[in-house]
């Protein structure tokens, strides 16, 4: 089972939430649910959350030492497989998909022996379709491309890269509908004072468009830029596919 772990921000229920999923596992899903039909979670109400509802600096030491009690445990006993952890409005909640339930309160024991001090609730139930990984901790479509943003932006900034300076920043979009609406997509795009570079095609032989704009792609500037993308393309049969530039460094 692969190990292939993302960190990306969301609300849930109206709070900004810290989600950590494996999404390595979403590979798997398909030969494994059956496996683990069982959904589980421990809730632990943070001591000292910061002002946002998240984890705070001075408790993160004591939190990760729990969140590796449990994974000791949880390869003591052979139960099941650790998915996701989410922090929000004040708690943290570390959920996974289970094999067995029969030692599950051992599991307990051995795992929060040392945290009595905490305010802690557990459980499980079944979930053989994988729905809580699927809609708590998966990202949406616009979640994975802020995810991908945040990824550039990181590998930009280990060049040296100064985000905030305007570049030529390129574009992919893919036609996904039959009846997709090229001509009209260059004109708004023209509009927008994108220039189009060139047709492009994927391995799949699927047919897009390459465009560029004077932007800056510093996190939050990128963000909404490619967000906006997402929306505006998808009105002309068109699927956003990500954006690359050049380093500026001065």
């Amino acid at each position: 089972m692969q190990e292939y772990w993302e960190l990306y921000m969301k609300n849930l229920e109206g709070k900004p939430a810290s989600i950590l999923f494996n999404a390595g596992i979403s590979m798997e899903v398909e030969t494994i649910k059956y496996i683990y039909p069982q959904i589980a979670f421990v809730k632990v109400k943070l001591k000292e959350p910061n002002e946002r509802g998240l984890l705070s600096e001075s408790e993160q030491p004591e939190i990760s030492y729990l969140e590796d009690k449990l994974e000791a445990s949880l390869i003591k006993f052979r139960i099941g497989k650790y998915v996701g952890r989410i922090f929000s409005d004040g708690y943290v909640t570390f959920l996974y998909y289970l094999q067995f339930t029969y030692n599950w309160q051992d599991f307990l024991n051995y795992a929060l022996d040392e945290f009595e001090s905490y305010e802690m609730t557990s459980g499980y139930q079944e979930d053989e379709a994988w729905s809580y990984y699927y809609n708590l901790l998966y990202p949406k479509p616009k979640e994975w491309q802020i995810i991908q943003n945040h990824k550039v932006c990181e590998q930009l900034k280990a060049k040296e890269d100064n985000l905030h300076l305007p570049r030529a920043i390129e574009h992919r979009a893919f036609f996904v509908e039959e009846n997709a609406k090229k001509e009209e997509l260059m004109e708004m795009l023209g509009s927008r004072g994108f220039k189009v570079q060139s047709d492009i095609v994927n391995e799949e032989g699927v047919k897009g468009l390459s465009f560029y704009r004077i932007d800056k792609p510093f996190y939050a500037d990128i963000d909404a830029l490619t967000l906006e993308l997402i929306d505006l393309l998808e009105a002309y049969g068109a699927s956003y596919d990500g954006w690359e530039t050049s380093i500026v460094k001065c």
